[in-house]
């Protein structure tokens, strides 16, 4: 069976201890209604959760902080990086920040605006960005469409790469060397980390 964004936000949950728990974006609750025994917040726009408002709108007013923040909100370059910068302010030292859809198996579920039901979009963008921070450590792993992590700590795989726009990259760029700009590691590589 392979893992996915429940398997490890709870094993992250368990292996911390963690008691506070933030999912931007969640949809049917597919994810939020499988996290017990913390506090959590689910914040969506639309449907599920115990939030209702943009994301944007949820940190202009949050005063909380947390220890395991879930993103899969609206996939666009755009909206994930605010996501990440919004959510690294009230990430406590030791917590984690879990993306999901960071690997697109083709062009047509990365393209934005949004074309098909099954779509990724350029989450993954976001991803290489924040691989680009010294203070900052970034994962991605093969579960679930492709699950990021993020921890506050001096980054061990620094990515050197010269972009003055991350939201100019192009497809072709993920497709030819996706396994070092996501710096890929498999699923046990990742629990580990944690």
């Amino acid at each position: 069976k392979s893992k996915s964004r429940v398997d490890l936000v709870t094993n992250a949950i368990q292996k911390k201890k963690y008691q506070k728990y933030l999912e931007i974006g969640c949809d049917q609750n597919q994810l939020f209604d499988k996290i017990e025994n913390v506090h959590k917040i689910g914040v969506d726009p639309v449907s599920g959760g115990n939030y209702r408002a943009t994301s944007d709108s949820f940190f202009d007013q949050n005063t909380n902080h947390f220890d395991c923040i879930f993103i899969d909100g609206l996939h666009e370059y755009s909206q994930v990086i605010r996501d990440i910068k919004n959510s690294l302010k009230y990430l406590n030292d030791d917590g984690v920040i879990i993306l999901h859809d960071c690997l697109p198996d083709c062009i047509s579920k990365q393209q934005v605006p949004r074309a098909r039901y099954s779509w990724n979009g350029d989450v993954w963008k976001a991803l290489v960005n924040i691989r680009t921070k010294k203070n900052l450590d970034c994962y991605t792993c093969y579960a679930d469409h492709g699950l990021g992590i993020i921890l506050k700590r001096p980054n061990r795989n620094l990515l050197n790469l010269k972009v003055s726009n991350f939201k100019k990259l192009k497809y072709v760029d993920f497709y030819n060397d996706y396994k070092n700009l996501m710096n890929l590691i498999e699923y046990d590589q990742l629990k580990n980390l944690i």
